[in-house]
């Protein structure tokens, strides 16, 4: 560390004087850092402009989509009795519901009064085993527990050895990732490819095939009881639209008939429960309408004396699952739920009646107005990206506005800070290459014409459905939508219009792509030159050009600052030691005069 002597014998402003000398000695170090601030601005610039392409390509991602150019709607003669609406992929038709005899029902099953129950209080003080079928309370208790297969066809509960009922397999519950298994009694009742398992009484499951490894494996068993711990169980099999599901509920004496009614409601068993305290009744309703099952069986059955006796199932009213019969176009047909899709229409029936009630009519029809609205939506935010780069790439550079340094700030105020960096940021991206490029393959795409297995000899060009550069050359090669003849071009061949935009996708010639395909290329191709220009917010230094030069500016930076610390500390040396030989000669000055008085 170097002494620093203020003067004390000069009388001189040494601090002053030597900062003067470092002003002039910084100088080299504020361009070095002018030139970083500059540099900084200009990645940023490139990088908004990146943001921007990113925006338009994800526009472009979804002007490939047939969902863009398929629009449909549908119109109802009277939407009291039936209501439609149209998927992209409807076709042009007419449809005549000319009568609807049944609506389609969800299955119902109500018991007679299970005397008065308390929903809250356990079941074992209220329900008394008996009835017929007969039931009763049995030993044991009732557990849960999940654990995760590390693959293979077994799984251990990591329980004690023995503490297991596996003679009650069977009526155990199991779901492997939430779908149910069924449970057999032993090994021997396993059958191979089929969802099935079962558990020993050490709290080993092994199931009929394999199980991936992590899935979750989720089993209510029964464990051997403490004194006076018992349970019971029912099973509830469930016809659907998918295929047979089937669910054993279990439960302890403890709990209550609301927990009872919970588990059904969150089982797969596909219907919804619930207990009514006026009536002291039960009802059970099917999620789903419809009849799956042939003649008079019933889509729900009901299995274990609990629920026959206690609950009342086994006296049960029954209205069974019913489909909705109707006749369209003439055709008389059923389908098991009042909505239901029909060549890309969804059809919901309102309400029964007949035909001298009078039909209900439904026209499908091409949406003419989304699909102008989609093109319309996807050429503005085109132009907006046109007019952001434009301006971008044609903004004044005033050079003589360069980086403000710490000392100039000092002397500016707030609003005079402003306005000079907004000259000294304006014009870092004018007449870039990389973006004016952009811009001119851009217009090429638009103006090339398409020619492929799918494209119109009327419609090669978007000059052919109206779409046109605007006259403003100024604006950059602006696009201008001639209404009138789109919308017309749309009505007349939308499949043209639509093969134009997104035909030739998978092919390799430029010609024969759409333009959203060549616009897409573009951008892309532009995205990825910015980024090895300029990185994004994850890139390090090294891994893009600017960044690359900024990361030698901060060593140039470094080495200088290092530099200046060092003439620093010399200039301090060299007037320490003037002020130490001033100060010597000053007391030889003064010994020698106090010699010449004496």
């Amino acid at each position: 560390m170097v002494l620093r002597v203020g003067g004390l014998a000069s009388g001189m402003d040494i601090e002053s004087i030597v900062k003067n000398l470092m002003t002039a000695e910084r100088m080299p170090l504020d361009k070095l850092k002018q030139q970083k601030q500059t540099l900084e601005w200009q990645r940023d610039d490139y990088r908004k402009m990146n943001t921007l392409l990113l925006d338009f390509r994800t526009e472009l991602t979804q002007m490939k989509l047939t969902s863009k150019y398929r629009s449909s709607s549908v119109t109802t003669s009277d939407d009291t009795k039936v209501k439609a609406t149209a998927a992209t992929s409807a076709s042009q038709a007419s449809y005549s519901i000319s009568s609807v005899s049944k609506l389609a029902e969800a299955e119902n099953w109500v018991t007679n009064s299970i005397g008065t129950v308390n929903g809250t209080k356990a079941l074992s003080t209220q329900l008394t085993p008996g009835g017929t079928p007969a039931w009763d309370w049995v030993p044991g208790k009732v557990e849960s527990k999940t654990v995760t297969s590390t693959g293979g066809s077994t799984v251990s509960l990591g329980v004690p050895n023995g503490s297991i009922q596996s003679d009650k397999a069977a009526d155990m519950s199991i779901k492997v990732n939430g779908v149910t298994y069924e449970m057999v009694a032993s090994i021997d009742d396993l059958a191979s490819g089929e969802n099935q398992a079962t558990i020993d009484a050490n709290g080993n499951i092994t199931f009929s095939q394999s199980i991936t490894a992590g899935a979750s494996v989720k089993i209510d068993y029964i464990s051997k009881a403490a004194v006076g711990e018992t349970y019971a169980n029912f099973s509830i099999t469930t016809q659907t639209s998918k295929d047979e599901v089937k669910e054993n509920i279990l439960f302890n004496s403890s709990e209550t008939l609301n927990q009872v009614v919970d588990k059904v409601n969150k089982s797969n068993a596909n219907v919804s429960m619930f207990y009514d305290t006026a009536t002291n009744r039960i009802s059970l309703m099917q999620k789903e309408t419809g009849d799956f099952t042939t003649g008079t069986a019933n889509n729900i059955s009901v299995v274990g004396g609990f629920a026959q006796s206690a609950l009342q199932f086994g006296s049960a009213a029954v209205t069974k699952g019913s489909d909705a019969e109707f006749t369209i176009n003439g055709l008389t047909t059923t389908r098991h739920s009042n909505t239901f899709d029909m060549n890309g229409v969804s059809i919901t029936l309102k309400k029964k009646f007949t035909l001298a009630e009078g039909a209900a009519s439904l026209s499908v029809n091409k949406d003419s107005n989304a699909i102008y609205d989609n093109i319309k939506g996807f050429i503005d935010k085109y132009n907006t990206l046109i007019g952001a780069v434009s301006s971008k790439t044609s903004e004044e550079r005033y050079r003589s506005y360069t980086p403000l340094t710490d000392d100039q700030r000092e002397q500016l105020g707030d609003k005079q800070q402003e306005q000079w960096e907004e000259k000294a940021k304006s014009g870092l991206l004018r007449r870039d290459s990389i973006l004016t490029s952009v811009v001119s393959s851009m217009r090429g795409n638009f103006s090339q014409p398409v020619s492929n297995s799918e494209t119109n000899a009327m419609y090669k060009q978007l000059a052919s459905i109206g779409i046109t550069t605007t006259a403003n050359y100024l604006e950059g090669g602006k696009l201008q939508i001639n209404e009138a003849k789109l919308k017309e071009a749309i009505n007349t061949n939308p499949d043209a219009v639509e093969a134009l935009f997104r035909g030739g996708g998978d092919s390799t010639s430029v010609g024969e792509k759409g333009i959203v395909h060549r616009l897409y290329d573009t951008v892309n191709a532009t995205m990825d030159r910015l980024k090895e220009r300029a990185g994004n917010s994850f890139s390090t230094n090294q891994q893009f050009a600017l960044g690359r030069q900024l990361s030698g500016i901060d060593s140039g930076i470094k080495r200088f600052e290092d530099r200046l610390t060092q003439v620093e500390d010399r200039y301090w040396k060299q007037f320490t030691a003037m002020e130490k030989a001033i100060q010597n000669a000053n007391s030889q000055s003064s010994y020698l005069m106090q010699q010449f008085s004496s």
